[in-house]
């Protein structure tokens, strides 16, 4: 999930993960992946956008590129993908992304590639949720991003934080839902369940193991908005 360094904070936040990785070396491992993980997918989202197949458009964070896992085969994206028939993925999230970023960046990004996607997932939040001056106005921006999205399915997940600002974003998407606008993927309460074993050498991005029970939660509503679209 990262984070997104600007700013005085993000000085002292860098310099916090600074000293944390000599602690445990696992931390420095896991940030070394952002950059050949975003280059991975670089390569995948070319294969995609040439495969002429119906396109799966990926937003979010380090989540969904995958961090943590051994190689972004490992993240859920790649798992819940190669389950799937006739779909490509175009990822275009990234690591330390918030709510702002996917609305001012990744959204316009797709915008600009003038392609209809099949299907949109969101995963984002969570850094958003990690302070308390991060979590103002993300209620907001979520709402925002979710009237920018393609017309096109939507899965969504919900956000599994008890704060505030994750309880108001999660009754926004269970409306949403409700009136047939999109679909969640439930990551609230026990949904995922124990994470012991699951968890990456940072322990705090998720491993394979991990990954694969979020592309499980994913899975259903993924299926069933390729098979029974909601939105035109």
């Amino acid at each position: 999930m990262g984070t997104v360094e600007t700013g005085g904070g993000a000085r002292k936040r860098r310099g916090f993960l600074d000293y944390a990785a000599i602690v445990i070396p696992g931390i420095g491992r896991v940030r070394a992946q952002k950059e050949p993980f975003a280059r991975a997918w670089e390569r995948e989202n070319e294969r995609a956008l040439a495969s002429g197949e119906p396109l799966w458009v990926a937003l979010g964070d380090s989540m969904s590129q995958g961090i943590g896992a051994a190689d972004i085969s490992g993240g859920w994206v790649a798992q819940l993908r190669d389950r799937l028939d006739g779909v490509a993925v175009l990822n275009l999230s990234v690591t330390g992304a918030r709510i702002g970023d996917v609305l001012t960046d990744q959204l316009p990004r797709l915008h600009d590639l003038g392609v209809r996607p099949r299907l949109v997932t969101l995963m984002v939040g969570a850094n958003d949720m990690l302070l308390r001056k991060r979590r103002r106005g993300a209620p907001d921006e979520f709402r925002a991003v979710l009237d920018r999205l393609p017309g096109c399915d939507a899965v969504i997940a919900t956000l599994p934080q008890g704060v505030t600002e994750a309880q108001e974003i999660n009754a926004v998407l269970d409306r949403e839902a409700a009136a047939g606008r999109l679909r969640v993927a439930e990551m609230r309460g026990g949904a995922l369940g124990s994470w012991r074993g699951s968890l990456a050498e940072d322990f705090f991005h998720p491993n394979e193991r991990g990954y694969a029970r979020i592309a499980a939660v994913f899975e259903d509503p993924v299926r069933r908005s390729l098979r029974e679209p909601r939105r035109q």
